[in-house]
């Protein structure tokens, strides 16, 4: 039976258990001994992350050959256009190669997002919007390059779905076991 938590990963902290740097780590959130996450969130990014002592479930959630789709909430620089919206839909080309074809589209700011420690740089000359944005694949820093490509750097990166997973009644910092599921089917 596999054990499967979900965490909302606040900014700043790294996606494992132990650092030599001495920086925050899953260990300051959640004790709970054989687990893994299954993937992985930037430092500077925030969000959803699935953490399992199920070895064929985190390389389902993981591994980009099973395609599981992540949803993304992604405060970019400026306003994307139809133009740069189908780019992303189409999957841009990055310095390692092209990426899959994404769901793209602009969204109102996220209802009950809590605050960001830091905050996002504020710019009264530079406009900013929300992206929400599936993909399929998980490379290194992946949104964050897909958006640059497209002329509208991100400025916050939240993770709110892994496959069938969400953030959903989950605050910053938190995180609930879902029980146990019976081989990881089902992401």
């Amino acid at each position: 039976m596999a054990r499967v938590i979900l965490f909302n990963k606040p900014y700043g902290v790294l996606s494992q258990f132990t650092d030599a740097e001495g920086r925050k780590t899953l260990a300051d959130h959640i004790d709970v001994p054989g687990v893994y996450p299954a993937g992985r969130l930037d430092r500077d990014s925030e969000g959803l992350l699935v953490l399992t002592d199920d070895g064929r479930l985190q390389a389902k959630i993981a591994s980009p050959k099973h395609k599981t789709e992540k949803t993304y909430w992604v405060q970019v620089e400026g306003t994307p256009d139809t133009a740069a919206l189908d780019a992303l839909c189409r999957g841009v080309t990055l310095k390692d190669g092209p990426t899959r074809a994404a769901r793209a589209r602009l969204i109102d700011p996220p209802a009950g997002l809590w605050p960001r420690d830091p905050p996002v740089r504020f710019r009264k000359s530079v406009p900013d919007c929300w992206l929400e944005l599936t993909i399929s694949e998980g490379r290194n820093r992946q949104v964050r390059r897909m958006t640059a490509a497209v002329g509208h750097p991100t400025l916050r990166l939240i993770r709110y779905r892994v496959g069938r997973w969400t953030l959903e009644g989950l605050k910053n910092g938190d995180w609930r076991e879902i029980g146990r599921g019976s081989n990881g089917t089902g992401v």
